[in-house]
C-alpha cells in the first residue's frame, strides 16, 4: 500500500510541475505586455502631445480649454516656414545622397581590398565620428566667406556630407562583412567588371544597409542646428531648425507656433522612411556585425 502511494505521488509530480509552468507563462506574458505598454506610452506621448498642442491657440499649455484651431499652422506658414522646410529638404536629401554614394564606394574598398595603410585609413575615418566638428566653425566660416559659400546650398551640403560620412562608412563596412566574397569571385569568373559587380550584385544585397545608413544620415542633417546658424544668415536660406527657433522670444514663447512647427518637422521623416521600416531594422542589425 505504501509503495502504491509513492508511485501515484511520483506520477502526479510532473503533472503539477507542468501545470505550474503553464500558469507562470501567462503571468510572464502579462508582465512583458505591461512593460511594453509603459515604454510605448513614454515614447508616443510627446509626439501625441505635440500634435494635440498644434491645434490649440496656446499650444495646449497650462490647462488650456479653448477650441481646436488651424491658426497656428496659418501663422507659421505666413512667417515663411514652408521655405525653411524646402531648404532643409533640398540640403538634407542632397547631402544624404552624396554621402551615401561615397560611403558605399569606401566601404566596398575597405571590405574587399587589402592594401598598405588600410587599418590606419579606416581608423582615421572612424575618428571623424568622435571628432568635435563644432571647432571647425570659425575656419570654415572664413573659407566659405572667401569662396562665397555662405548662404548657399553648396556650402551646407558640403558640411553635412563631411560629418555624415564616417558613421556611414562604418555601418556599410560592417554590413558588407556579411556579404560573401564568393559572390564577387563568381561574377569575376563570369567576366563581370568591378563596376558591374558593385552595381548588379553588391548593391541589391546591401540595400537594407544602405537604407539604414541613409536614414541615419538624413536625420542627422535634418536636426543639425549649429552649422546652419553659422553659415545661413539670410532669412530665405534658413533651414527648419532655425525657423523653429524664431518662435522663441526673449521674454515670451509662442507655444502654439512651436507645436505646429514641430509637428510639421516630423512629417518628412515619417513620409520618407516609414515605408522602409523593415529594411531599416534589418540593415541596422546586420550593420552592427563587423
Amino acid at each position: 500500500m505504501t509503495s502504491l502511494s509513492i508511485d501515484l505521488a511520483a506520477e502526479r509530480a510532473p503533472t503539477r510541475t507542468r501545470s505550474v509552468g503553464r500558469r507562470s507563462k501567462p503571468l510572464a506574458t502579462v508582465v512583458v505586455l505591461i512593460a511594453t505598454l509603459v515604454v510605448l506610452v513614454f515614447m508616443v506621448y510627446p509626439a501625441a502631445y505635440i500634435l494635440y498642442g498644434s491645434f490649440k491657440p496656446a499650444g495646449g499649455m497650462l490647462g488650456e480649454t479653448s477650441a481646436f484651431t488651424l491658426a497656428n499652422y496659418r501663422r507659421i506658414f505666413a512667417s515663411g516656414f514652408l521655405i525653411f522646410t524646402i531648404n532643409s529638404l533640398v540640403i538634407c536629401l542632397s547631402a544624404t545622397t552624396v554621402s551615401t554614394a561615397i560611403s558605399v564606394c569606401a566601404a566596398y574598398v575597405f571590405s574587399r581590398f587589402r592594401f598598405r595603410g588600410r587599418r590606419a585609413l579606416f581608423g582615421a575615418v572612424l575618428f571623424g565620428q568622435v571628432f568635435p566638428w563644432i571647432v571647425l566653425v570659425n575656419p570654415l566660416f572664413v573659407a566659405f566667406a572667401k569662396w562665397n559659400l555662405t548662404n548657399s546650398y553648396a556650402g551646407m551640403i558640403f558640411c553635412y556630407t563631411a560629418f555624415t560620412i564616417p558613421f556611414s562608412v562604418y555601418m556599410l563596412t560592417g554590413y558588407l562583412a556579411t556579404v560573401p566574397r564568393s559572390l564577387d569571385e563568381a561574377a569575376t569568373i563570369d567576366g563581370a567588371s568591378r563596376l558591374q559587380i558593385v552595381w548588379r550584385i553588391v548593391l541589391p544585397i546591401m540595400l537594407p544597409g544602405i537604407v539604414a545608413t541613409a536614414t541615419y544620415a538624413f536625420l542627422l542633417c535634418w536636426t543639425e542646428y549649429l552649422f546652419a546658424l553659422a553659415f545661413l544668415t539670410q532669412t530665405e536660406m534658413k533651414t527648419l531648425p532655425l525657423g523653429l527657433y524664431q518662435f522663441f522670444g526673449d521674454d515670451r514663447v509662442d507655444w502654439g507656433a512651436v507645436m505646429a512647427a514641430s509637428a510639421i518637422a516630423t512629417l518628412p521623416t515619417l513620409v520618407l522612411f516609414m515605408p522602409l521600416q523593415k529594411r531599416l531594422t534589418s540593415g541596422l542589425a546586420a550593420g552592427a556585425v563587423k
